[in-house]
């Protein structure tokens, strides 16, 4: 039973492993954009450059550019390595599944859901952050799930790398201590956990953070475009929740003489000033713009477009693919949102009568409201939920449960 079972996810990871190198040889994707920075950059430091002017996260690009190094400045080597974490992925999804407690259709329908998820096959002609990403995720899931000597020092490592990558995931912390404290711990060893996280985190980063205050002459986080990010996204010329112009928004602080003579750290705080009194004076509106980045997020595929760049395929092809990916995309996240409110409310309920909580379930669910609440914030593209395909499909599979159950797929005996 256990080689047969083995065998069934053995099966799905290689189908899976072979569309992935189908379709990144049949489609040859051209970065653009973010894309070429992070590709460009990476060769850069490949070859001994500069590591980034400080303006963004180059996590990715560092150790791109140490791939890239050791196998040669290629955009195949690139595709190959996010072909190389995407079976890590895969991997790492099946001791997760194996370290929590789930029926064998649950775990089944995730792990095949995840391996054919569309993002999971087209991303990897993409030079992007989100799979490695998503790989220091899954491992940091991984690791707090199992009997690991150093647990929460090797979990600080790791945000701390993601940190470099995303610089938001700093706040991973507070995922271990709200789980934790809903968990019941002690208030004694919740603080002792998410202390050693934290300052594990803040410790690894710290060479960073004194190279680009160095760089810029005062001190200077992981990146600068947090401020740009946000200033263009919540202010009243803003009507979609998307990336506009900066020089668009009224009476715009780039235009100003004080902006323009500023250094980039200057420029962040200048740009996050701003937009934070434009947030406390427009509240109301700053929630519409809110909801418009979460739909934008979680319901718009637009990040298709991405991998279809460059690509040269036939028009009908491409329209077929971005109509199957939108529709996949909809579908699976809107039954998943609705299985999250779902548990939300059972979790508010279960804390106030005081019963168990599913350690795992809790641990997802405030892993996406942490993603939600930054994506809130900041900016929404499809490409931001790739992170937490995983979660989405979790909570997605209690719908399939429930229809095994109730007998729907069972042929009776008669």
């Amino acid at each position: 039973m256990n080689t047969l079972r083995k065998n069934y996810y053995n099966t799905i990871a290689i189908l899976g492993l072979l569309i992935c190198i189908i379709w990144v040889i049949t489609v040859n994707t051209q970065p653009f954009s973010d894309f070429d920075y992070y590709n460009k950059l990476a060769q850069q430091i490949a070859e001994g450059g500069e590591w980034g002017d400080t303006y963004t996260s180059v996590g990715y690009s560092i150790i791109l550019g140490f791939i890239y190094s050791i196998f040669g400045v290629d955009l195949t080597v690139a595709k190959i390595f996010n072909i190389t974490l995407t079976l890590i992925n895969y991997i790492l999804i099946y001791k997760i599944l194996n370290k929590i407690n789930l029926s064998e259709i649950r775990r089944k329908v995730i792990y095949t859901v995840f391996v054919f998820f569309p993002n999971n096959i087209f991303y990897t002609s993409i030079i992007a952050t989100e799979i490695l990403f998503t790989t220091i995720l899954l491992t940091i899931t991984l690791i707090y799930y199992s009997n690991t000597k150093l647990k929460y020092v090797l979990i600080g490592i790791l945000v701390a790398i993601n940190a470099m990558i995303k610089p938001f995931f700093i706040i991973f912390f507070l995922v271990i201590f709200i789980v934790e404290l809903f968990l019941k711990y002690s208030i004694v060893h919740v603080l002792k956990h998410t202390t050693i996280i934290l300052l594990i985190s803040i410790i690894c980063i710290s060479p960073w953070i004194y190279r680009n205050t160095k760089f810029i002459g005062q001190l200077t986080f992981i990146s600068n475009n947090g401020g740009i990010v946000l200033y263009i996204n919540n202010n009243s010329q803003n009507k979609y929740g998307r990336w506009i112009s900066a020089e668009k928004v009224e009476n715009s602080v780039v235009l100003k003489k004080e902006y323009i003579e500023a250094n980039v750290t200057q420029k962040n705080k200048i740009l996050t000033t701003s937009a934070k009194k434009w947030i406390i004076n427009h509240p109301l509106q700053f929630v519409e713009l809110g909801f418009k980045r979460l739909f934008n997020t979680y319901f718009i595929a637009d990040d298709i477009f991405f991998s279809l760049n460059g690509a040269s395929l036939n028009r009908y092809i491409e329209i077929l693919l971005i109509i199957y990916v939108f529709l996949t995309k909809a579908i699976l996240f809107t039954i998943a949102i609705i299985y999250i409110i779902i548990y939300s409310k059972k979790v508010i309920v279960n804390l106030l009568k005081k019963e168990n909580i599913n350690s795992y379930d809790l641990y997802s669910l405030i892993c996406f409201y942490m993603f939600t609440s930054v994506y809130f914030i900041t900016e929404g593209q499809g490409r931001y939920t790739f992170p937490f395909i995983f979660i989405i499909i979790y909570f997605f599979s209690f719908s399939v449960e429930k229809i095994f159950k109730n007998g729907i797929f069972v042929t009776k005996n008669t």
